[in-house]
């Protein structure tokens, strides 16, 4: 089968492999399409992630659709020819985490296309992928494949914004205005907030942001003066979500919240911490948040998606064949083209 593999930074290659072998309570599933991630960018740019450095070919991709086409004798909820978005997360239920509820924490996972362990486990950008059972969710004809895999990161967003608390009547900030941040948007939308701003330095995006409901959208870098009207008094926003991965994403909403509010922390932040106020959770009083993956918040992405209750379409920038995957990589990574690209098989 055709595959997608980084070697190491600015190397990534397509190769053949072998498929996998399967066993009773797994699937085999022809994959459709998978997105490109903030992650898969970082890997291929600079062939880490943080701490999470590239020691063997990664297969990228987690956010990952496609057709069933074997199933093992112990299977029964799925069957070939189904329609399936796939969870990119195979945990143990056994760990701590998993019995106390935080199976995103699980001591055993095997997460699609991270570094963060040797051997590397290996993602869904390929022709093939055997997974388990439990990681298929089935969805309707009406859905699209390269919207289902949507189902990965609005399960994230979902996370982020269950993570805050009620979100009722309240005003949200986003930093960042990425796919991420876009769904956190329409999330924190869909959980009863009053209004949702948008902040980034990236004109596109912002624009995206304002087609799928932003009420107001700030670009830190040309209305700087906006954030300080934010920030006035003692801060004026009951819940900011950081999603841009950098400190001064984070210093913004800790300016920008008001005391008591609540911070939750999306992105891998990267880059200088010297001029963020960290000295403002303690005067203000702040809830700080990390809020890591998703629980059963993907189930809950995928049944939004396949009843149409959160149209992610304005979102998805372009589908392109796997074949052309650096073309896809190099859109992906320009923000001012690009919001989701999709590698389809």
């Amino acid at each position: 089968m055709l595959n997608c593999a980084i070697h190491g930074a600015q190397d990534l290659r397509l190769d053949e492999q072998a498929p996998e072998a399967l066993g009773p309570a797994e699937v085999r599933v022809e994959v459709k399409a998978v997105g490109i991630c903030g992650s898969d960018l970082h890997y291929f740019r600079h062939g880490r992630v943080g701490d999470f450095v590239i020691r063997e070919p990664l297969t990228p991709g987690h956010e990952a659709s496609g057709l069933v086409l074997e199933v093992g004798a112990a299977v029964a909820a799925v069957k070939p020819g189904d329609r399936v978005a796939l969870d990119p997360a195979r945990t143990c239920g056994a760990c701590r985490y998993c019995r106390q509820g935080d199976s995103n924490h699980c001591e055993a996972v095997h997460f699609f296309g991270s570094a963060s362990r040797y051997p590397h486990m290996q993602g869904a950008m390929r022709e093939q992928v055997v997974v388990q059972e439990t990681q298929c969710l089935p969805v309707p004809d009406s859905l699209s494949f390269e919207l289902a895999a949507f189902g990965e990161p609005l399960a994230v967003a979902l996370h982020a914004v269950r993570s805050a608390g009620s979100l009722l009547g309240k005003t949200a900030m986003v930093v960042g205005a990425g796919p991420i941040g876009a769904l956190i948007l329409m999330a924190a939308r869909l959980a009863g907030a009053s209004q949702v701003i948008v902040v980034d330095i990236v004109d596109q995006t912002l624009a995206a942001c304002a087609r799928v409901g932003a009420a107001r959208t700030i670009n830190a870098a040309a209305d700087p003066g906006a954030l300080d009207e934010l920030a006035a008094g003692k801060g004026t926003v009951d819940v900011c979500f950081e999603a841009s991965g950098s400190y001064a994403g984070l210093a913004h909403c800790i300016r920008a919240a008001r005391p008591r509010g609540v911070v939750v922390t999306v992105g891998t932040l990267s880059g200088s911490s010297e001029q963020c106020p960290f000295n403002q959770i303690m005067v203000k009083s702040l809830s700080c948040i990390g809020s890591f993956r998703f629980v059963d918040e993907y189930a809950w992405a995928v049944d939004y998606l396949s009843r149409g209750v959160l149209d992610v379409s304005p979102l998805l920038t372009a589908a392109v064949p796997v074949d052309r995957v650096h073309d896809a990589f190099a859109l992906a990574a320009d923000r001012r083209q690009a919001m989701k690209v999709m590698v389809t098989f």
